[in-house]
């Protein structure tokens, strides 16, 4: 009995023991998360800082995503005998100088991607890769400053595919007017003298037009995380069916060093281009503006992540 109550009296003192070792860890683990906070937070200003000097800055990130399959005898799907593939890659780059008087910030934005299904069961079946998406867009804003947060801008926008059919069409903006830049993240632009030069081989579709400008641009940092936001408005002075916009957002989070998971997704609505699809690709012929269904252009990009 007296063996019985001293091994019970001993399993309680070290339940005891662990019970406030382990409170002892997690309030010192507590302390630990606290200081790197406080540290972290130290470091976002100093960076804050770094940002604000004037001169160049540049830099990049972006998303790589590649995906291939085979199949042999696989009878449970429609085509038991096939070859897949999906490889595509984002870039967004910048190169920024900012001074006390002006700022030229420049910035491209390249998404490309091929995909493949060539069903090894039809000989007359493509086993190359074709293109899926094609995005190409170059950006240059120069602006000589009335104040911290304000000034008269010149804008030249180049927005175009280069996998197929590049520059047909192809746009090219130029225009001037002011620029807002509350914060260093944040770049609102706003011209309403702009020309937008339209160019492609079917003149009856596409047309050139005087017009506004508005963009938006949104970089951010924090951490592990990049996220950028660009909106890019045309609006038409001749008629709206001229008018156009493009809004394109990439996240990316690094896991390791410089590599992570990222993702990029893209709207755009113009009836120009709705328009030469149906009577150009689709063959309906009789198509106008008025007819047009001009639906939300949309795509997608998931994969892993760079940055340097």
């Amino acid at each position: 009995m007296k063996k019985t109550g001293l091994l019970a009296l001993l399993l309680l003192t070290g339940f005891f023991a662990f019970s406030q070792s382990e409170a002892e860890l997690k309030a010192e683990l507590k302390t630990k998360k606290d200081s790197i906070g406080a540290i972290q937070g130290r470091a976002n200003a100093i960076q804050a800082q770094i940002d604000a000097l004037p001169g160049w800055k540049t830099g990049a990130f972006g998303t790589i995503g590649v995906n291939l399959s085979s199949f042999s005898n696989w009878y449970a799907q429609g085509f038991p005998n096939n070859s897949a593939g999906n490889i595509g890659f984002t870039v967004n780059a910048f190169a920024n100088l900012k001074e006390e008087k002006f700022f030229w910030r420049n910035s491209a934005n390249v998404n490309l991607q091929w995909v493949k299904l060539d069903d090894k069961d039809d000989p007359a079946d493509s086993d190359s890769f074709r293109e899926a998406t094609d995005v190409f867009n170059i950006t240059s804003l120069y602006g000589w400053r009335l104040s911290k947060s304000f000034a008269v801008s010149t804008l030249g926008e180049y927005r175009t595919t280069i996998l197929n059919n590049f520059n047909d069409p192809g746009y090219l903006d130029i225009g001037v007017g002011g620029t807002w830049t509350p914060t260093d993240n944040l770049v609102v632009v706003i011209h309403p003298l702009n020309y937008n030069f339209v160019f492609s081989s079917e003149d009856t579709i596409f047309n050139s037009s005087l017009g506004a400008k508005i963009v938006a641009d949104y970089t951010r940092q924090v951490g592990a995380i990049n996220y950028k936001s660009n909106l890019s408005l045309f609006q038409s002075y001749e008629s709206g069916d001229l008018s156009n916009w493009t809004w394109i957002n990439s996240f990316s989070y690094t896991l390791w060093k410089m590599i992570g998971v990222g993702f990029e997704f893209g709207l755009r609505n113009n009836k120009q281009e709705a328009l030469n699809y149906s009577v150009n690709t689709l063959g309906n012929t009789t198509e106008t503006f008025d007819t047009v269904d001009n639906e939300l252009q949309t795509y997608w990009t998931l994969g892993l992540s760079y940055m340097f």
